[in-house]
């Protein structure tokens, strides 16, 4: 008997719903940058502190501390992992899980390279921390993060299950 046949979701959608990513992110960027300094933190709850910090450099600030060129380097691997991406969508447009979770990586990596272009750095605002985080990270306290951040790992985790569904499928 053959597998049932995936309906494709346009293209267009995909590119909404990473465009919709941008928008959040930079919006909330926005916020943050017009009404708090570099370094002020506000507490949320006793676990989850706004905060505004800046970042050179990738993930847990790798690289932040080179001379510079690591701002051209994240613009360059984030417009050709864009491209690649766009390119991926057209590919697999049946795939749901898969183009959202491509979609969601796109999305969250535009939005951190309009901040290497506009700031020359990445604003980030969200801040948490748990005990059980100390032995990893000082106090507890996770790095800095922000929505872009967000639905990049939102992506990850997506096409990590839609591997795993893959898998399980085969």
């Amino acid at each position: 008997m053959p597998a049932p046949k995936q309906s494709s979701t346009p293209l267009v959608l995909w590119l909404g719903l990473a465009a919709l990513v941008i928008l959040s992110d930079q919006l909330s960027k926005t916020l943050v940058v017009g009404s708090m300094a570099l370094g002020d933190s506000q507490r949320i709850s006793e676990w989850l502190n706004l905060v505004r910090v800046h970042n050179a450099g990738a993930a847990f600030s790798l690289l932040a501390g080179a001379s510079g060129w690591q701002r051209w380097f994240f613009v360059a691997l984030g417009a050709l992992a864009s491209a690649f991406i766009v390119w991926m969508l057209k590919r697999h447009p049946g795939q749901r899980l898969f183009c959202f979770s491509v979609s969601m990586v796109l999305g969250g990596a535009l939005g951190n390279v309009i901040d290497r272009l506009v700031y020359g750095h990445v604003v980030d605002f969200i801040q948490v921390h748990w005990a059980f985080l100390a032995p990893m990270f000082g106090g507890g306290y996770f790095p800095s993060f922000n929505l872009a951040d967000s639905a990049i790992t939102a992506g990850a985790t997506g096409l990590v299950l839609d591997e795993l569904l893959r898998v399980r499928r085969g």
